[in-house]
């Protein structure tokens, strides 16, 4: 039994600390990912000043979180899996010893491409803006699918980021109609504005009735509803959307709705250091939240914990976090 099986871009990120005017050099607006060839990753990784490199991609960073926030409850509930597409290089072995030493089942695809990378630029207010070669990401299709890993899920989870490719996009519709099939939760974040601003029509007409859970932040949620009001006009609208949708606020928390009724869960206010893998560690919180079968309030309680606790360190570094400080957030009784 696996706990959550997910299938996203498999990358290995560049986290890099820079000022406006550097970030403005490569023309991007700040907060979103862009879609870029090799040659504007390769120049932004060569004018960058230093960067690290860790395993990433929103899905792996999701999936790597939860399995340290499982710990040996992995043993009840299930290690979580993780699926993409790399290609035959020293990046994937790279991704890969890393995520199997966090914990992760792994039933990844090699493709002739090289493996995907991303440029993750951290500007001083803290925000990062991504610049996201794909890679052998793209290629990543039906016949790639780890049927068995799916089969034997609680969760299925993935995110917008899927729908940049056609294969992929290919990759996600049958894995989320098997698991509907099958009576397999899918949960989905819709992960970036320009995902949205992309898709919008044809994700909002696809989501609905197929997902039980929608993540997404206010932005992302106010473009796919057509919404500009406040954040309960926005989350009333986007309820459409699934049973369970759930909008990000940063260090104002969230706001959950929950067949059609909405609450609010105040956030955590912290130093911010680096918002990279925030609200993938936010979704992984409140999947081990459901996971542990905790009412919504402490799942959203708990999710805003691990986002508060990401973003004080550098890219999504679990390394660095006391799984015990943010479990202690939850009743005793959990």
């Amino acid at each position: 039994m696996h706990s959550v099986f997910c299938i996203e871009n498999p990358l290995m990120d560049y986290i890099m600390a820079q000022d406006y005017p550097w970030l403005e050099s490569f023309g991007a607006r700040p907060g979103t990912m862009q879609l870029v060839p090799y040659d504007t990753f390769s120049s932004l990784v060569a004018k960058a000043s230093a960067y690290q490199v860790v395993p990433g991609g929103s899905g792996a960073n999701t999936i790597r979180v939860l399995s340290f926030l499982l710990g040996k409850d992995a043993n009840l509930l299930g290690r979580p899996a993780y699926a993409g597409a790399v290609g035959r290089d020293e990046a994937a072995s790279r991704f890969s010893q890393l995520m199997k030493v966090y914990g992760v089942d792994l039933a990844l695809a090699e493709k002739d491409l090289p493996t995907g990378v991303s440029g993750i630029v951290v500007t001083p207010d803290h925000e990062r803006t991504m610049f996201t070669y794909l890679g052998a990401c793209r290629d990543y299709g039906p016949e790639d699918i780890e049927w068995s890993f799916l089969k034997d899920c609680r969760f299925f989870y993935s995110t917008g980021y899927m729908w940049d490719t056609e294969p992929q996009l290919a990759a996600l519709h049958a894995v989320v109609d098997k698991a509907f099939a099958w009576g397999i939760p899918c949960c989905f974040d819709l992960a970036d504005p320009f995902v949205v601003d992309r898709y919008y029509k044809e994700l909002g007409d696809w989501l609905k009735g197929r997902f039980a859970i929608v993540f997404g932040n206010r932005d992302e949620l106010s473009r796919m509803t057509d919404c500009v009001g406040s954040d309960e006009d926005i989350i009333n609208r986007a309820s459409d959307l699934a049973p369970l949708v759930v909008m990000k606020l940063g260090k104002k928390g969230c706001l959950i709705s929950s067949d059609g009724l909405s609450f609010s869960i105040p956030g955590e206010v912290v130093a911010a250091r680096d918002t990279t893998g925030a609200g993938d560690a936010f979704a992984a919180g409140f999947l081990y939240g459901l996971l542990r079968k905790l009412d919504l309030e402490d799942c959203g309680r708990l999710a805003n914990r691990v986002a508060s606790r990401i973003v004080q360190v550098d890219g999504c570094a679990i390394e660095s976090l006391d799984r015990g400080e943010i479990l202690s957030c939850l009743p005793a009784k959990a």
